[in-house]
């Protein structure tokens, strides 16, 4: 029997949602689910919650078991076959609450703070740790199992498990089957038959082509992007949101796959005291993550009581990549994914070792990146400034030496715009200070 295993199953939306796929896929009906998590609570909704989606959906056929506290971590992992990350280590309250507010002390704003910046980085260095320990208990326990990352940062998180671990890992987000789309509808076209191409990384992959069915539509696509773009510039009102990724795409000729939200924060041109316009003119949402935060606790209450009231639990099924993966694992029936996995060679013109995101088949053979080439050199560049950021972190992470953390926040993009080096480094010192529960003894020599 094949078993899963859900690491951060307190999240209970998102295990709802991968589970659902995975009872749907007629492969994977009768599966063993270990569903563990440190908040006892949390972890009682969600297995409330996947037990009826079991029974509505899935006939009863899958047996689901509940592990919780880090003293049952290991037995929730024996001989799981797959494992599916999704903790966030410190949580909305305290830890992103932080992120946040200590940097507004030094003058950096933020949107969402969880791929590189000052947020990004901390959530690294804390996430990382136990990350690593999951990997430890998975070689104890499951050694030969697949673990499927979903937690952010994605590059650094998953890079470290791949590069300080023996475990086959892949990183999966869905920004990625959602790009095509979105700029559909930014420019305000439609495809009846609309196919893309990406690769690059994480939450900066590149839209390479863009086709409805044979047609390249692209070229169209860029014409309407600039003359929203030219309207911005002139201060006449627009209907779309997507302004900092329609303004790079136009600048540099490809569009990114993650939202203008997260892109303002990757690069020194939007979040900007000298600019303070651009905040408006681009509809840039500062402090966008502690909302949708707040409001997810807010509507959670009452969405706790209508889900776990249901006696039938329906089920469509989503665009993440967990049900295709294990099915054709488990099958042998290929799949094709974007998946995030160590670059060795698949991408010519950023370095090997850096984590790419870029199109992968799935078989019983497992996870098996495809050679992407060359990306356009001005997308390399604009990666690049991202991935110095990424692997100095994941530097700092394994010797937990501050300097080390210090030069990742020199390293990025944003940070570096508004902060001399000594505002810099006397800004980890402050995050060192409010992180102190949540981060590695060495970091406190």
């Amino acid at each position: 029997m094949v078993k899963i295993c859900f690491v951060g199953a307190g999240s209970t939306i998102f295990v709802k949602n991968l589970m659902g796929d995975i009872f749907s896929e007629s492969s994977l009906d009768a599966i063993e689910v270990a569903l563990y998590d440190i908040d006892a609570q949390r972890l009682d909704d969600s297995m409330r919650l996947i037990q009826k989606l079991n029974e509505s959906i899935n006939e009863g056929r899958a047996r689901v078991k509940g592990y919780a506290g880090a003293e049952h971590r290991r037995a929730a992992l024996a001989s799981a076959d797959f494992v599916v990350n999704a903790v966030q280590i410190g949580g909305y309250e305290p830890a992103t609450v932080r992120d946040f507010e200590v940097p507004k002390e030094f003058g950096i704003r933020q949107t969402i703070g969880d791929t590189i910046g000052i947020g990004g980085i901390f959530r690294s260095l804390r996430t990382i740790p136990v990350l690593l320990d999951i990997a430890e208990d998975m070689e104890a326990v499951c050694p030969d199992a697949l673990l499927l990352n979903y937690t952010n940062p994605m590059v650094t998180c998953t890079g470290a498990v791949l590069k300080q671990s023996s475990i086959r890992t892949v990183g999966l987000c869905h920004s990625v089957q959602r790009c095509g789309e979105e700029l559909l509808e930014a420019v305000g076209m439609e495809a009846e038959d609309p196919r893309w191409y990406v690769a690059g990384i994480n939450h900066m992959s590149w839209l390479l082509r863009l086709k409805d069915g044979d047609r390249d539509i692209y070229p169209q696509v860029r014409k309407k992007a600039r003359s929203i773009i030219d309207a911005v510039k002139r201060g006449e009102p627009v209907q779309t949101h997507d302004l900092v990724r329609l303004a790079v795409f136009d600048f540099f000729g490809f569009y990114t796959t993650e939202s203008s939200e997260h892109n303002a924060e990757y690069t020194p041109w939007w979040i900007k005291s000298k600019y303070p316009h651009l905040i408006n003119q681009y509809k840039i949402p500062l402090d966008e993550y502690p909302r949708r935060c707040e409001e997810q606790i807010q509507q959670w209450g009452q969405m706790r009581s209508a889900l776990l009231a249901d006696q039938y639990i329906a089920h469509e099924r989503t665009i993440e990549y967990a049900a295709d993966i294990i099915s054709a694992v488990v099958t042998g029936n290929p799949a094709r994914i974007h998946g995030n996995i160590l670059n060795d060679g698949h991408i010519d013109n950023l370095v090997d070792g850096c984590v790419v995101e870029i199109p992968c088949l799935v078989d019983d053979n497992g996870i098996q990146g495809v050679k992407v080439g060359s990306l356009p050199e001005q997308c390399a560049a604009l990666n690049r400034t991202n991935i110095n950021v990424q692997l100095v972190t994941l530097e700092a992470a394994r010797t937990q030496d501050r300097a080390h953390v210090y030069q990742a926040a020199a390293l990025d993009p944003m940070t570096a715009s508004e902060l001399s080096l000594d505002d810099i480094a006397q800004l980890c010192d402050r995050m060192f200070a409010v992180h102190r529960d949540f981060l590695p003894d060495g970091y406190y020599p």
